[in-house]
């Protein structure tokens, strides 16, 4: 097994590869303007510090948000390519669950990431590898009482002090833990994956203007 792992739903662009029993080479780079720019010398980076060649990889580990739109759509359409490229399976993974599993939090917490808009990508786990809500988007205020007591893990729970009080890392997401996870439950049976499609949650950010006057011949 060697899983290539990457995710661009956050300002992290990160990278991973996975031999099924440890991580043996990584990169993390934090940039919220640059995921296109960055990602694939970030992948050319950790196969060579693996000394491995790209036909290596067995298998595709992506995260696939929540987050916004265009970073976003940068990890999960390179992801595709490798995928059609290698003929290896791609593994969805919610982004949020790769910072829960890196936080190694052994008790009720939650996570939560920077939305933008003043709001935050979040959800509740029960332990670092157990989900218990769907990931949502929400203002900090509407949802500081129900996290109310418990630890936040994630970038949104720095950004947003007044509402999460007790922040944990890590702020940034982790392609290696991503991929950690991923082997983990691979080596279970294969359940827990997503298909690699975006989760965004809410509208893209860029729309059409209302008031739009066509230019172009009819």
């Amino acid at each position: 097994m060697l899983l290539l792992a990457m995710d661009t739903a956050t300002p992290a662009v990160t990278v991973a590869l996975h031999d099924g029993e440890a991580v043996v080479a990584s990169s993390s780079q934090v940039d919220a303007r640059r995921h296109g720019e960055l990602l694939l010398p970030a992948v050319d980076r950790v196969l060579r510090e693996a000394g491995l060649k790209l036909d290596a990889v067995t298998g595709i580990v992506v995260g696939v948000g929540p987050g916004p739109y265009t970073g976003l759509r940068v990890g999960l359409v390179t992801a595709a390519a490798f995928s059609s490229a290698l003929g290896a399976p791609v593994h969805g993974l919610c982004t949020l669950d790769g910072l829960a599993y890196a936080s190694g939090i052994d008790e009720p917490f939650a996570v939560a990431t920077d939305a933008r808009r003043k709001e935050v990508y979040w959800a509740r786990y029960e332990d670092s590898r157990t989900r218990v809500t769907d990931a949502s988007v929400d203002r900090p205020a509407e949802i500081a009482e129900r996290l109310a007591g418990l630890p936040v893990v994630g970038a949104g729970a720095r950004l947003y002090p007044e509402a999460f009080p007790d922040a944990r890392d890590p702020e940034h997401q982790s392609a290696a833990a991503l991929a950690a996870l991923a082997a983990e439950r691979l080596a279970a049976g294969g359940d827990g994956f997503l298909d690699p499609l975006p989760m965004y949650l809410r509208r893209p950010d860029a729309q059409v203007p209302k008031n739009y006057k066509v230019v172009t011949p009819q």
